[in-house]
């Protein structure tokens, strides 16, 4: 079995997979889990954990091209790294949700770089999952009976019909605009 030449190219910087491989649509690949973002120096090659992650981590991948992305950070600052980890395959019309912790609870962003919109949201004290299912109107009790891979088309098939609404702000604004990172104790997983 093949696999997306998107996940070839992130390798080792998916960690702790609840779910990885194929989904039902044809060439679409998922992924749920964590996503190492900035990692130490490498001494005598041996691997070390990242320095920055982002977690709760969904994406969908269509060949080179990434379709679907959501994931919490602690900063929204992380969102060049996660830029940088993506590089060409984030497209103008791949749907990206970045959940931050230091977004003030009352405000969602849409941001526009370099031609990739990307949807910024709080995250308090819930789940990118479940925020999402609700942000998109998908019902967890008719979810709860589908495998990882159904999950992950149902959600990227909602993402597609949504058409965001956030205000556009510049993305210096946002940056300007967030708050100091939060301690994350306790945070759900």
């Amino acid at each position: 079995m093949s696999t997306s030449p998107l996940f070839s190219t992130l390798g080792d910087k998916l960690l702790s997979p609840t779910f990885s491989g194929p989904t039902r649509k044809a060439d679409r690949y998922g992924f749920r889990g964590e996503l190492g973002l900035r990692f130490p120096p490498s001494v005598a090659g041996e691997k070390r954990p990242p320095e920055i992650k982002a977690d709760q981590v969904i994406f969908a991948a269509e060949g080179e091209q990434l379709v679907f992305l959501t994931l919490h950070v602690e900063s929204l600052a992380h969102l060049d790294l996660i830029r940088e980890t993506f590089g060409s395959a984030l497209t103008p019309a791949g749907k990206y949700f970045i959940f931050a912790g230091n977004v003030d609870i009352s405000k969602k962003y849409q941001l526009d770089i370099e031609g990739i919109t990307f949807h910024v949201l709080p995250l308090d004290e819930a789940t990118v999952y479940n925020e999402i299912l609700d942000l998109f109107y998908l019902e967890k009790n008719e979810l709860k009976k589908l495998g990882n891979d159904a999950k992950i088309d149902a959600i990227v098939t909602a993402a597609g019909a949504s058409r965001g609404g956030f205000p556009l702000v510049p993305y210096a604004q946002a940056l300007a605009e967030m708050g100091p990172v939060k301690v994350a104790e306790n945070r759900p997983v």
